[in-house]
This record gives C-alpha cells, structure tokens and sequence, in this order.
C-alpha cells in the first residue's frame, strides 16, 4: 500500500477524467456557440434587408413599409422572429428580431436554449449622388410641387434663361442624348459636378424614347409607387452657371428629383409632361442644401 500511494498511479485516472470534462465542455461550447453564431448572423442579414427593402416604401404608405418588410423576412423564414417595428414616413423604419435557440451539449449544463437578438434601422437622406440620370435638368430656383404637372423642354428656346435644360452627359450628339435618356447615364454624378448642356432642337429623338419608355411600364397611368415602372426618371437639379441669352451653356448640380412622366409626346411636342414625385431610390447620401424629393437609403444601426 505504501509502495502504491508513494508511485501515485491513481493520479494518471484522476486527470484522465478532468480532461475528459474539460474536453467536452469546450467542445460544447465550439458547436453552441458555432449554432448561436450563425444564427444571429442569419438573422442580422435578413433584418438589415428588411429594413432596406421597407425602406423604398418610406415615400409611400405605411402600410406598404410594413408589407415589404413582412414579405422579405417571410422569404428567409423569419416572420416569426419579428418582435417589433417602427416606422416614421420619409424618415425611419426599424425592426427587431428575436428567436431562441435550442442548444445541444449546454443541456450537460442546465442551459436548454439561449436567446438571440438583432436591431436594424434604415432611414431616407437626401440623394447626393447616383447614376442612371436623365440627361435632362431643372433650375433650383423652380418653386417645385410635388404631383403637379410640369413640362420640361426638351429645346432651348423660348426658356427664359434656360429653367429648363437638356443636358450633354458623356459627349455631345443625338445619338449619345438618346442613349442617356433611354437607358439613364451610367457613370456617377453628384452635388457639385459641372456639366455642359445639349444644344439644338432633339424633339424628334425624345418623342421616340417617352413613348419607348411609357409603353414599358406596365401599370395604369398615375401610379407612381412602382420600382420598375420607366415612366420615372432621375434628374439633376442644377445652379445656372453661363447663359448667353436664353441659351444656358453650363450647369451646377446642387441636388437630384424624380419625374413621372404623365402622357406621350405628340408630334409637334418639344416638351415632356410629367409631375415630379418623391422617391426612394439607389444612390448615396450626401450634405444637400436642395431637397428635391430624391432619397437615398443607408443602414443606420
């Protein structure tokens, strides 16, 4: 007995055993914590897009905020974690999402399932930058109204130092005008960028793509609330710079607006009738001091 207790042999099954409980324990922990890891990540995703996507609505109606956002976290199949939402029009929506999640080797532990929580809030900034504008502008000092109708020229004349002007976006010519209108102009524009203006007469080339553009919207005249819908355009809104007469020959972008084109061009139109609107769209918030109805979304918390 002496020899046994002095060589100490049940030491090696005392320290096999804590090991054996350490081990298990972290590899509890490595699995739970792996499951409570990938589920908040899930869940930050799907309420970062909900918010996102309720967001675009935020110039609309509320209840058209709540039904994005109920829609998008049904395609993830998290309807069911929402806990709550706020919405303030033209400024916030939030959501908070919550779900508990049942754990596997913690229930050695006493520890059955473990709450996972996740906050998203999206809001409006006035739109400072985008792509995908119309090479058409207007005048900053136009006392705008929102669903009213207006007519933009589509020519220089008879425009009292141009309040309205087309706008040479990548170059000059009809054929690259027709293109930026059609398709919108791809490169980025944004607050303080100087741009030339279109000269001459391009009724002709207009009236092709308005009608273009009004037969590819698929809804009835007036609803103005569709994200697909091309009878809406992104224009600048801009700071005259040089005006020789009534020909203006170089702008300053100071902010961007919406126009919802009402009805097509006949063939002696050298205007295009539409109402400005607000809108939420795809661009970046900047410092504006013209707020015009164009709205950018970004992730605030």
């Amino acid at each position: 007995m002496r020899r046994l207790i002095k060589r100490e042999e049940g030491n090696t099954i005392i320290l096999v055993a804590f090991s054996l409980v350490a081990l298990i324990a972290m590899t509890g922990l490595i699995i739970d914590g792996g499951k409570l890891f990938l589920t908040k990540t899930h869940l930050q995703k799907t309420a970062n897009a909900a918010v996102l996507s309720g967001a675009q609505e935020l110039t609309h109606e509320e209840e058209s905020v709540r039904s994005i956002v109920h829609e998008t976290l049904e395609k993830h199949s998290e309807n069911h974690s929402l806990e709550d939402m706020k919405i303030q029009m033209e400024d916030k929506v939030s959501i908070d999402l919550s779900r508990e999640v049942p754990l596997t080797f913690s229930q050695l532990f006493g520890f059955d399932t473990a709450p996972v929580n996740v906050h998203a809030a999206a809001e409006l900034g006035t739109m400072g930058k985008a792509a995908g504008v119309a090479p058409l502008g207007i005048d900053e000092s136009l006392g705008l109204e929102f669903n009213k109708e207006y007519s933009l020229k589509v020519d220089q004349t008879g425009v009292e130092a141009g309040n309205f002007g087309v706008l040479a976006l990548g170059g000059t010519g009809a054929a690259t005008y027709e293109d930026n209108l059609l398709k919108g102009y791809q490169n980025e524009l944004e607050v303080g960028d100087v741009l030339e203006t279109q000269t001459g007469n391009i009724a002709g080339k207009t009236r092709a793509v308005i009608q273009e553009r009004i037969n590819s919207c698929p809804y009835p005249e007036g609803e103005t609330h569709h994200r697909d819908c091309s009878r809406i355009i992104l224009i600048p809104v801009y700071q005259r710079l040089d005006a020789d007469g009534n020909q203006l020959k170089e702008v300053k972008i100071t902010g961007f607006a919406y126009f919802y084109i009402t009805k097509p061009m006949d063939s002696k139109d050298t205007s295009i009738t539409g109402m400005f609107i607000k809108r939420a769209g795809t661009g970046f918030v900047k410092p504006v001091d013209v707020n015009k109805g164009a709205f950018s979304i970004r992730l605030t918390e």
